[in-house]
């Protein structure tokens, strides 16, 4: 691929076959990984990897990196990350709240993201400083302030020691703003701040996969995104995240 387009394009026209295959799912079987709500299914696995082997014929100089403990060490500086599933326990009890994302790391920055919602046929993506995109057509941040702003968060389930302070912080954020949602797909909740229908989003702690794509094209559409300290989200550890549109920013930083 010559150019990020051309290669963005590439990555979107094969999340949309990967979607073919979540919503062709049938007979569900789930087993768990760390605990009872860390879940993975034979769709998570199957998934995975097709988009290893699609992405790597796409980029063959790129590495990749998977939820499902998947790693091929890159012969460049560029790596995929990608969660199959974003959503799993959704997909497992047919909420139809679950999506496919994949985000290129280019020498510690990701360059391009492609976050893809086959129950909605919705496809977000973003280039590094080319704008963020819902199926083609540009979307950008809310600007509404904290008085009026939805709420994203994540309860972080697998880490039930965080549970008192996420819904401690979800409380404090329901008096400032007008109210909140629990949707339990990070990439989904970026790009829903990425598209303006919620205001803010955050979570204590998240994996790499779960923000790579969505964080790029919620910054691309003029959100701000970072750990709740501040700083860039880290691309090779757990870290907290804090996304929301400008004018609710200042009002969240003692949050």
């Amino acid at each position: 691929m010559n150019t990020r387009t051309e290669t963005l394009a590439a990555v979107e026209a094969a999340l949309r076959r990967a979607g073919a295959i979540l919503l062709a799912a049938h007979d569900i079987h789930a087993d768990e990984k760390s605990g009872r709500a860390d879940l993975v299914t034979e769709y998570d696995k199957k998934i995975q990897a097709f988009l290893e082997k699609e992405l790597l014929e796409i980029r063959p100089d790129a590495g990749f990196l998977g939820e499902e403990d998947e790693f091929v060490a890159p012969r460049s500086g560029k790596l995929f990350i990608v969660d199959p599933i974003d959503g799993t326990t959704n997909f497992i009890r047919g909420f139809k709240k679950s999506c496919i994302s994949a985000a290129l790391e280019e020498n510690g920055e990701v360059t391009l993201g492609a976050v893809y919602d086959p129950y909605l046929d919705e496809m977000y993506s973003a280039t590094l400083g080319g704008g963020a995109f819902l199926n083609g057509k540009p979307i950008s941040a809310s600007e509404r302030d904290m008085a009026h702003a939805i709420v994203l968060f994540g309860s972080s389930p697998y880490d039930h020691e965080l549970a008192h302070k996420s819904f401690a912080a979800a409380e404090a954020l329901f008096t400032l703003g007008l109210d909140v949602r629990r949707m339990a797909s990070a990439a989904l909740d970026l790009c829903y701040i990425a598209a303006g229908r919620a205001e803010v989003y955050f979570e204590y702690i998240i994996s790499p996969w779960d923000h790579a794509a969505g964080q790029l094209i919620a910054r691309e559409a003029g959100a701000i995104v970072s750990t709740h300290e501040g700083q860039p989200l880290d691309l090779r550890k757990r870290c907290s995240i804090l996304a929301c549109g400008r004018n609710c920013e200042r009002e969240l930083r003692g949050t």
